[in-house]
């Protein structure tokens, strides 16, 4: 596999060793001692999976008492996806990083504790797997507003997006309650936590 930095840091993107041949392809999502020789040294705990159609905008999603780092991927369809640095202390605080994961390209992201993450559905319909190193608290989850004009993430929309509730109401960064260094874990991403 090969691991690279994005301007966040901690937040990775990784593409995997594809091995393909006429009866289809094969590669390893997760192998704990080839991610820990990249410095990835994570116990993930829970693994999700959401089906969304087209359209289907889910996030920019945190949990602040329990904070999780992220390892998604798309294993139907394509998605537009977004992490958001929430660490105050961080020299790319406020700034986000976006990339097209697809069942095609099999890229990975990294997303580390003290980030918000979202995707948008841009296939007709998008199957999004994705493990956490904390489990889902509701009671700790936050919402940042997903067109806040402060992130100036220009998103791939053809016409509105399909919005829960709750990322209706998301919070403009200004509002937000943020990480006032980057959450302490038992874990490590790439060095940066």
């Amino acid at each position: 596999m090969d691991v690279h930095h994005t301007p966040l840091p901690g937040v990775l993107l990784i593409v995997p060793r594809v091995f393909e041949d006429p009866r289809g392809f094969f590669l390893e999502t997760w192998q704990r001692r080839r991610f820990s020789d990249e410095g990835i040294d994570i116990d993930f705990v829970q693994d999700n999976w959401s089906h969304s159609a087209r359209g289907t905008l889910r996030g920019l999603h945190y949990q602040l008492q329990h904070p999780q780092s992220k390892l998604v991927q798309v294993v139907r369809g394509t998605v537009f996806d977004v992490a958001v640095d929430l660490r105050r202390d961080s020299p790319a605080f406020g700034q986000s990083y976006c990339m097209e994961l697809s069942a095609e390209n099999h890229r990975q992201l990294l997303i580390p504790a003290g980030c918000a993450h979202g995707f948008l559905v841009t296939s007709e319909s998008a199957d999004f797997q994705y493990k956490c190193s904390d489990i889902y608290h509701p009671d700790s989850e936050q919402t940042l507003l997903w067109n806040d004009p402060e992130l100036g993430i220009n998103w791939p929309l053809e016409g509105d997006p399909v919005l829960s509730d709750r990322d209706r109401q998301g919070l403009r960064l200004a509002d937000a309650p943020c990480y006032a260094t980057s959450p302490v874990t038992d874990e490590g991403a790439g060095g940066d936590g």
